[in-house]
């Protein structure tokens, strides 16, 4: 046996390992656990790439097992947050609603029973990212930049939202997690952005020439600064910042070659 050939394979399944942590702390609703847990399932997944690369032994069953991980850690996982998001989201209108009307035990069932069934909504981003994957493989387009967001991306911005909703509401009282709709539409723009046919810029460096990597070098400088001023507020700022300087870059792009 290729033992070199076995290393990226055993990063890949660290990475589908720490998603299945994940879930299991999703299901207990500790968050920030499941955060921590896909941030480790993405960094094994960046160093299966690598080390294939580094001893030349890529090949179809490793991309076949990266794409059957990352299902799991950047697929399942964030669906799932989005889920137990939405039914806590669903809770809290009906104690709502039930406190308003005379007390707990008098919900209106004909009202709200949609409520039970619009939690799985949120795995629509489970959908999205399965598509997404199974595109990546069979696009040659996407060597050395993305086209829709990537989904280890789109994770960290979900297991994110839980961590981010729990530090405005300590800070500043704001519960935006609660708010279902707002939720419904975060997914819905994940399972479209992820298919979008928008270029995005690479992170990948492959040698230090600042003029032509300057956009990633001042990416993860700001990255950086934000997530030491803000912490984990950044996170999915640090998302949204992406998407925003790769649209910008895109428009300066096809302006120049005009």
């Amino acid at each position: 046996m290729n033992i070199k050939a076995q290393i990226p394979n055993l990063f890949t399944m660290l990475n589908l390992f720490s998603g299945c942590v994940a879930l299991f702390f999703v299901s207990v609703e500790q968050f920030d656990l499941a955060f921590y847990f896909v941030c480790l399932g993405i960094f094994f997944d960046f160093f299966d790439g690598f080390f294939a690369r580094k001893f030349n032994v890529a090949g179809p069953l490793g991309v076949q097992l990266d794409s059957l991980a990352d299902m799991v850690t950047s697929g399942v996982v964030p669906g799932f947050v989005m889920f137990k998001l939405l039914a806590l989201a669903c809770n809290q209108e009906e104690i709502n609603y039930a406190m308003s009307h005379n007390g707990i035990g008098e919900t209106h069932s004909s009202i709200y029973s949609y409520l039970l069934w619009l939690p799985f909504l949120g795995f629509i981003i489970t959908l999205g990212a399965c598509y997404r994957l199974a595109k990546f493989n069979i696009d040659e387009r996407q060597s050395d930049s993305f086209i829709g967001l990537p989904t280890p991306a789109n994770a960290l911005f979900f297991t994110s939202l839980p961590i981010l909703s729990s530090v405005l509401y300590d800070d500043f009282g704001f519960q935006f997690s609660y708010n279902k709709w707002l939720l419904i539409g975060l997914t819905l723009i994940s399972a479209y952005i992820m298919n979008a046919e928008i270029p995005l810029f690479s992170l990948k460096i492959k040698n230090f020439s600042f003029a032509k990597y300057k956009l990633q070098i001042f990416f993860l400088a700001v990255s950086v600064l934000m997530l030491i001023l803000l912490k984990m507020l950044a996170v999915p700022l640090i998302i949204i910042l992406y998407v925003l300087l790769s649209v910008i870059n895109n428009i300066v792009t096809k302006k120049a070659s005009v």
